[in-house]
Parts: C-alpha cells; sequence; structure tokens
C-alpha cells in the first residue's frame, strides 16, 4: 500500500513539475518570437523612413534647381508637387517610426531627419542649398547609428 501511495504521489510530482517546465517552455518561446517580430518590425519601418527621406531630400533638390533655373514653369510646378507628394510619404514612414521606436533620443534624431530635409527648399543660393543638403543626409544617418542597436 505504501509502495503504491508513493507511485501516485511521484506520479503526480512528476505530472506537475512537467507542466510547469513546458508551461515556462512555451512562454520563453513566445516571447522570442514576439521579440524577433518587432525587430523586422523595426528593420522594416526604419528601413521605409531613411528611403521616403532619401526620396524626399531628392525631390527637394529637384525643386529648388526648377524653381531657380525655370521659375513659374511647368516643370517647376511639377516638381514642387512631386516635393509634397514625397513629403507625405516621408511624413507617413516617421509617423510609423513614432509608434515602434521605444527610444525618445532615436525619435527626435528621426524627426531632425525629416525638419533637415523639409527646408531644403528655402535655400537662398546653391551653396546653401548644397549646405542643407548635407545637414539632411548627416541628420538621416545619425538616425540610422543611433536606431542600429535596436535592431541587431
Amino acid at each position: 500500500m505504501d509502495a503504491a501511495l508513493i507511485a501516485v504521489i511521484g506520479t503526480l510530482l512528476g505530472a506537475v513539475a512537467t507542466h510547469w517546465f513546458q508551461g515556462r517552455a512555451t512562454e520563453r518561446t513566445a516571447s522570442l518570437a514576439r521579440t524577433e517580430q518587432l525587430r523586422q518590425e523595426r528593420i522594416a519601418t526604419y528601413s521605409a523612413f531613411a528611403g521616403a527621406v532619401v526620396d524626399y531630400r531628392q525631390s527637394q533638390n529637384d525643386r529648388w534647381f526648377r524653381a531657380r533655373l525655370e521659375p513659374g514653369s511647368e516643370e517647376a510646378e511639377q516638381s514642387r508637387h512631386a516635393s509634397y507628394r514625397q513629403r507625405t510619404a516621408a511624413r507617413q514612414a516617421l509617423f510609423r517610426v513614432q509608434l515602434i521606436c521605444d527610444e525618445p533620443a532615436t525619435r527626435r534624431l528621426a524627426e531632425a531627419a525629416f525638419e533637415s530635409t523639409h527646408c531644403m527648399h528655402e535655400a537662398g543660393d546653391d551653396e546653401e542649398r548644397t549646405l542643407r543638403s548635407e545637414e539632411a543626409k548627416a541628420a538621416l544617418a545619425e538616425f540610422i547609428e543611433a536606431a542600429a542597436p535596436s535592431v541587431r
């Protein structure tokens, strides 16, 4: 009788221990899956933002040149409207960064990259436009450098 009771208790303890360890393993697996999914989301979001800002900077440069070389022309107007579309795409990508990024400093760098690109078309001469373009490029590089550790 004692042997049977010990066997039953041993079986119950084994079942409880197995259940507990399996639950912990399941939680760990789910946590790792969530972490990897967030990492992949960040990679996609940060890459899309960088691409949108590069396209926006290019359209701002084009807008500036066309406004200076052909003021009031149809090409200058088309370039201005194209820069608006690129600004919208870059702003949408910025919103995604703001939603997924946990680091306030990194979010501020993304906002700075957007803003420095946004002001390029206001340059008074080619030297200032070049300077603003380089500042926008540097601001984007700074964002990428700050965001990279969160996706490694």
